[in-house]
């Protein structure tokens, strides 16, 4: 607001922007966030801007009061990363624990100066101001990435993983495929595991699943593909053609030229996705080779047709979602493993994300924190918010409805055996929600599976069966359209948003955002920026409330009442705007039940003006011990030295949890026992057994016999006859044929309420009404 004066040409001009996880935010590791419930105690944001002279850091607290954490002016930064403290052992202990936290930035200058610009990284300490650690390369840089376990610096066509804890080379990957950009070689780091897009399709290790091809099943998305299906047979033609006369058609495109002579030369396969485990990979080169083992190859498939543009893990690792340089569709995939080799490991493609026919890069994904939403931003702006289950499935009203995560089937589902009439019904008729017969919902009909898949295979997923999920049939793909798109505004003063299920023509309209700034002069941003914005996006607990509450005190409910987290989107104005997200049912359905559709209302709540102008001062390390940068470290590591059963330095040394383990221990077998422990997966219950009286198997009749014979049921072969005065009388055979049902004069229009054990009626009323259990499943 001190700057509110200045003219807004002044504003420097934005080249990135970021959300970070750093020690400062991240909840599993930061002791201040393990009551995170009972307190209300949320963790801040953590934004990055590059400048194109320098770069700057800001928290977003959940008092909702922006705080600069760093800002400096020293060239422009390609790439920068907060490192969080790493993971410790007590073997393996940090070499720069006394310097943490570090900044690990990708400046044109490098440190010795000499170097081509952009590569080299630089690791310095925000604690005392010092370059730390420089890592030079040959070529440039183009993006770092950082977890608590490795640090890795992405060249073209080329990854280097160094060790977090000594900066020493760990691995390289030198196989990714070329991408066009803007992001020159995309990949994904989890917590472990580290995806990449390979150059090539090696079949032995190929894992079992992948994407499904373009079979797409609803009704919508078969009309929107059917223009995209003459297109592709129309280009199949000339591909053969080509083939047949070993030359391209006068009017072929630089693209297919390029191909036609890179093919020649070396095969490249475009949308390969490789995923390695950063921990058990051997050191050196990771090459996936027919002559190669797969120690540390998690999964290996394809995922696209072209090349792969942008890839993101969700927050349990346990997803990646996809997308190509077309940017159409963005594919998620759920990755299961297995110990043994990345041939037996499945890669379940869940979900198919169709954003539209017109072609767009992704630059930014971001999952909510209970993987229910998954935003993808494109390089025009705009981000399109999607539903999803980590368990796949089509999202409706009892799926994301709820402020908690719902199981994947409800308890009549699992009880009542609807899944099993389902699947017969899907595997007469095609597919599931398909108009077209024979146009399966299951992924067997992609070329990419091939016949491995039977419609009549018992499915281990519809029936809630305990056996293993990595076997065959694959689950059923669903088509999943965007229910809210929230684009870049051309000024800094409105925010144009589009709402609801869009292919029902929803209109376009405009709302003022709460901004204090003057607007920004009225220029489309392909003068600035080359007619492509930079977003990012993230999810997190609103912070309007207080912008609009200040006075009063925040309840602990407060956060509870919204389903959805706010949607945070910082834009290349530098203005950062909090959306709320708000699904409902769809308004057109005739009545609302779990399984009804979705359909969103955006509204802008609050917005932050985080540029920096050219007046502003520089905050640069050293800081002093009470920079939440540096509180948060602290804390960090020492819950990793508790975590190790170390003794953290400066600290009066207590009993900690490994020593006293190795005192009480006859054998002193020490840490790795403990270790082995945790990682233990115990099953302590199959799934739920049929309730007989929660489904449709069984009908209950009244029956007037001569003499007063209870069937005790279908499948027993005894009927056992009870006189007035209860004594015993000769059993009778079920299967003779003097017994006849119809004989029995069953009245199937009153019926009495069902004897059942230990029920108040008295012995005489149950005498004279006698009971069939009739199953008719």
């Amino acid at each position: 607001q001190a700057y509110s004066g200045t003219p807004p040409e002044e504003k420097e001009k934005i080249v990135w922007v970021r959300f970070e996880n750093a020690d400062l935010n991240d909840t599993s590791r930061n002791m201040e966030f393990h009551e995170i419930h009972s307190t209300g105690n949320e963790p801040p944001l953590v934004l990055m801007i590059g400048y194109s002279d320098g770069m700057q850091v800001w928290s977003i607290p959940i008092s909702g009061e922006a705080q600069e954490l760093f800002s400096g002016r020293h060239g422009p930064v390609r790439a920068a990363r907060i490192l969080p403290a790493p993971q410790i052992s007590a073997q393996k202990c940090d070499n720069f624990a006394e310097k943490r936290p570090l900044l690990g930035v990708c400046k044109s200058i490098g440190s010795s100066g000499t170097s081509p610009p952009y590569c080299c990284v630089d690791l310095y300490s925000l604690r005392t101001g010092e370059m730390v650690k420089s890592i030079q390369f040959k070529t440039p840089i183009y993006d770092l990435h950082c977890n608590k376990r490795i640090l890795v610096v992405v060249l073209q066509e080329k990854i280097a993983a160094f060790d977090s804890c000594t900066f020493t080379k760990k691995f390289f990957v030198t196989s990714c495929y070329p991408c066009p950009g803007p992001n020159m070689n995309p990949i994904a780091l989890g917590s472990r595991w580290l995806a990449y897009a390979e150059n090539k399709l090696i079949r032995c290790h190929q894992s079992r699943g992948g994407a499904c091809g373009d079979n797409i099943q609803s009704y919508t998305a078969t009309v929107i593909s059917a223009a995209k299906t003459i297109k592709t047979g129309l280009t199949m033609v000339g591909k053969v053609v080509t083939q047949l006369t070993g030359t391209l058609p006068s009017g072929a495109t630089e693209e297919e030229i390029l191909a036609h002579s890179n093919l020649r030369r070396s095969p490249l396969v475009p949308g390969i996705v490789t995923i390695i485990d950063t921990e058990t990979v051997a050191e050196g080169q990771v090459l996936v080779s027919e002559d190669s083992d797969s120690d540390g190859i998690v999964a290996h498939f394809p995922a696209h047709e072209k090349p792969i543009c942008c890839m993101a893990f969700n927050p349990s690792g346990m997803l990646l979602v996809t997308t190509d340089t077309l940017g159409h569709d963005f594919h998620v995939f759920q990755i299961l493993t297995h110990p043994w080799s990345s041939s037996q490991s499945a890669v379940h493609h869940l979900y198919t994300l169709h954003r539209g026919e017109t072609e767009a890069k992704v630059q930014d994904i971001s999952f909510s924190h209970d993987c229910r939403w998954v935003v993808v931003s494109t390089l025009r702006g705009t981000s399109h918010v999607f539903p999803i289950n980590p368990y796949g499935g089509q999202p409706c009203v009892r799926t994301h409805m709820s402020p908690r995560v719902v199981n994947r089937m409800s308890r009549f589902q699992k009880s009542a055996g609807l899944e099993e009439i389902e699947q017969e019904l899907t595997s007469k008729q095609g597919g599931r929600c398909s108009p077209v017969p024979g146009l399966s919902s299951s992924p067997s009909g992609s070329p990419l599976h091939g016949k491995l898949n039977s419609q009549d295979t018992y499915n281990n997923f519809t029936n809630n069966n305990p056996g293993n999920p990595r076997l065959l049939p694959l689950p059923s793909l669903t088509v999943v359209l965007p229910l809210a798109q929230i684009k870049q505004p051309m000024t800094l003063g409105t925010i144009t948003k589009r709402t609801g299920p869009y292919l029902f023509g929803a209109g376009c309209f405009s709302i003022k955002a709460p901004c204090k700034s003057k607007p920004a002069p009225q220029i489309s941003p392909s003068k600035s920026v080359g007619g492509e914005f930079c977003v990012a996006a993230v999810f997190g607990a609103s912070r309007s409330w207080f912008a609009n509450n200040s006075g009063l005190k925040r309840e602990k409910d407060q956060s509870k009442q919204f389903v959805v987290e706010s949607l945070y989107i910082i834009s290349c104005y530098g203005s950062l705007v909090e959306h709320v997200l708000e699904p409902r049912p769809l308004s057109t359905a005739p009545k609302i039940s779990d399984d009804t559709p979705l359909e969103m209302v955006t509204c802008p709540r609050a917005s932050w003006t985080l540029v920096r102008t050219p007046q502003w001062n520089e905050l640069q390390p050293p800081f002093n011990a009470n920079h939440p940068l540096l509180l948060a470290a602290d804390a960090v590591q020492y819950y990793q030295y508790l975590l190790a059963g170390l003794v953290p330095p400066g600290s009066p040394g207590p009993i900690t949890r490994h020593e006293s383990y190795d005192s009480l221990a006859s054998d002193h077998s020490g840490q790795e026992d403990e270790e082995w422990l945790s990682q233990v997966e115990i099953v302590t219950h199959t799934g739920p057994h049929r309730r007989l009286w929660m489904g449709p198997q069984f009908q209950f009749k009244t029956i007037h016999p001569s003499g007063q014979t209870t069937v005790i049921s279908s499948s027993s072969s005894v009927l056992q006859s009870h006189g007035p005065s209860d004594t015993p009388q000769p059993l009778l055979d079920f299967d003779t044929d003097d017994l006849d049902l119809n004989s029995l004069r069953i009245q199937p229009v009153r019926s009495e309420p069902v004897s059942m054990p230990g029920s108040p009626r008295p012995a005489a009323d149950r005498r004279g009404v006698s009971t069939v259990i009739d199953a008719t499943s």
